[in-house]
């Protein structure tokens, strides 16, 4: 597994509609989805660490969205700073990490949080 892009062409169709009355993940296992910027040192510094942790965790879908180039999604999830973090469980609210962390903190959350 790799850690796919999003825009909201296939975000609309893999993780949820943004014009929805409420909250209804569309896919089909747990999802991370890390909101950056390419101008954003520590979202470079993010992006092995996302790697290395996609290969790990088979059972979770893991997504990058520029917040530059899909500003409209960024906007919903009222990102104010990059990186940050979306994880989605399969069933239940999604929550919120903002800043850098370390690769055993993230898979950490992702077994807290996703219960992978």
């Amino acid at each position: 597994m790799s850690v796919t892009n999003l825009t909201s062409e296939n975000f609309a169709t893999r993780i949820a509609d943004l014009n929805a009355n409420e909250w209804k993940y569309l896919g089909d296992k747990p999802a991370v989805i890390d909101f950056y910027a390419t101008w954003c040192g520590p979202c470079k510094a993010m992006t092995p660490v996302l790697e290395e942790l996609s290969q790990e965790y088979a059972d979770v879908d893991f997504y990058k969205l520029d917040v530059d180039q899909e500003n409209e999604i960024a906007a919903a999830f009222g990102i104010r700073s990059v990186p940050t973090f979306l994880f989605i469980p399969k069933e239940g609210r999604p929550q919120m990490a903002a800043g850098m962390m370390p690769k055993s903190e993230f898979s950490n959350v992702i077994k807290q949080t996703l219960g992978v």
